[in-house]
């Protein structure tokens, strides 16, 4: 193994892989990132994530202060309610969130596009696309060399898989990890956000986050995600001058196509949608979530109508089983590449940034001479290990992740279905119980132990 600092290979260019570069790049370790995609603007559509105080603590921790306040800047108008709804729009519990005040300690609404474009901001030399990996070599002096599809290579010191749930590193060197099919299916769209859709929506749920419990075992969500530019990509008149300096003199905004929208995602057990539902897309994907919600009320179906069917995508959702430990080597994973979970809590991305953060500290370490190389991925996948995936059992036994939840079943599915809008419309009328609810959701999106 090379001494003094590491260079670092990182496959795949997605938020645990770029922010992980990033931090590396800050301490001054050398770092090359490969992406198959082939250009920055390819590959990811602008679907909500949300990025709750671990993640928002990682991306300060890896960040550059001045790009830290960029990710500010860009996010999303961060939703004031957390709301559960029947499909015929009434409510069933709505919770009040905390305000956006604090940069980390709250909920933060982020297109996955506008994210990207942030994490590449400042590292076109690190970057490299159109790179397909194949295989890696473990070499007797230390090194690692990543083959890639059109014959180019790359050598390190560690190399790093964050290509996600399929990834091509994984499965050479964890080849009996197992990643499975949870038996769900979401299908996302999105919804150009206008005066007409927005009006579709009651107050509280245009300004928050919801949850769908539908009958028959019908699942859906609603994001609205309201950015600080309008749709011509200008920056809108009320955005505070700060924040509007910041946004200006941001390179990243030119490969940004991200606008006003509505995300919304109606899932259920994969038994409801037609056997050819993934290949389908457009017009043709849209109607599979039409006929599913053919008894929602009818300014759902006008959302749905309303969808731009060129952002419509189906989604099989997957879920990694537990893997025994292994011996540390010049090979690690983070994110999705090692512990896929299902959106049942909605914190992959905010583990994967963890894992990113945790990883970046341990590799200073090792640069500074505090530790080996070896030492420090060790130290680093004895912790990430553990908490990845606690976060995977903790997704797939949310209510309706799982295929074979009792939600879709013929007869007790009613049951279950009255059980969980009992349970949040009790949790929500009792303000012990409330406060209690809200404070467990940024506890357990906050949480580092």
């Amino acid at each position: 193994m090379a001494s003094g600092t590491p260079h670092v290979l990182i496959i795949g260019a997605g938020t645990g892989g770029l922010c992980l570069a990033q931090g590396l790049r800050r301490a001054g370790i050398s770092v090359a990132v490969y992406e198959r995609y082939r250009t920055r603007g390819e590959g990811l559509l602008g679907y909500r994530i949300g990025i709750g105080p671990t993640g928002s603590k990682a991306l300060r921790e890896c960040l550059p202060p001045e790009l830290f306040d960029v990710y500010l800047a860009t996010c999303a108008r961060s939703p004031r309610y957390f709301n559960v709804i029947t499909q015929r729009l009434r409510h069933t519990a709505s919770f009040t969130l905390r305000p956006d005040t604090d940069p980390v300690e709250t909920e933060r609404s982020v297109a996955r596009m506008t994210l990207r474009q942030v994490l590449l901001t400042g590292m076109e030399d690190v970057v490299h696309f159109d790179k397909t990996f194949t295989r890696y070599e473990q070499r007797d002096d230390g090194t690692v060399t990543a083959h890639f599809a059109d014959g180019s290579t790359a050598t390190g010191d560690l190399l790093v898989a964050a290509d996600g749930t399929h990834s091509a590193v994984r499965h050479q060197y964890l080849p009996h990890a197992v990643v499975r099919d949870a038996g769900t299916i979401n299908i996302a769209t999105r919804v150009p956000l206008t005066a007409h859709t927005r009006q579709l929506l009651p107050e509280r749920v245009e300004k928050g986050i919801s949850l769908i419990f539908g009958a028959g075992g019908i699942m859906g969500v609603l994001h609205v995600m309201e950015f600080k530019w309008d749709r011509d990509g200008e920056i809108k008149p009320d955005v505070a001058e700060a924040d509007a300096a910041l946004l200006r003199n941001w390179p990243g905004r030119r490969h940004d196509n991200t606008r006003d929208n509505i995300n919304f995602i109606i899932w259920s057990t994969a038994r409801r949608f037609p056997p050819d539902v993934m290949q389908r897309r457009g017009e043709d994907l849209v109607q599979v979530a039409r006929n599913l919600t053919r008894h929602w009320h009818p300014n759902l179906r006008e959302l749905l109508a309303r969808s731009d069917p060129g952002s419509a995508l189906p989604i099989r959702v997957a879920t990694s089983e537990p893997v025994p430990a292994w011996k540390a080597s010049t090979v690690t994973l983070l994110g999705d590449a090692i512990h896929t979970m299902t959106p049942g809590r909605g914190v992959g991305a905010n583990t994967a940034l963890r894992d990113a953060a945790l990883l970046c500290r341990q590799l200073r370490q090792a640069a500074a001479g505090d530790k080996t190389l070896l030492q420090a991925v060790a130290d680093y996948e004895a912790a990430m290990v553990p908490y990845g995936f606690a976060r995977v059992a903790d997704s797939l036994n949310r209510s309706g992740t799982s295929g074979d939840d009792r939600m879709y079943k013929p007869v007790v599915g009613r049951l279950a279905l009255l059980g969980a809008r009992g349970y949040f419309g009790v949790t929500s009328r009792v303000p012990r119980l409330a406060r209690k609810f809200v404070n467990d959701f940024y506890t357990y999106r906050g949480e580092e132990d």
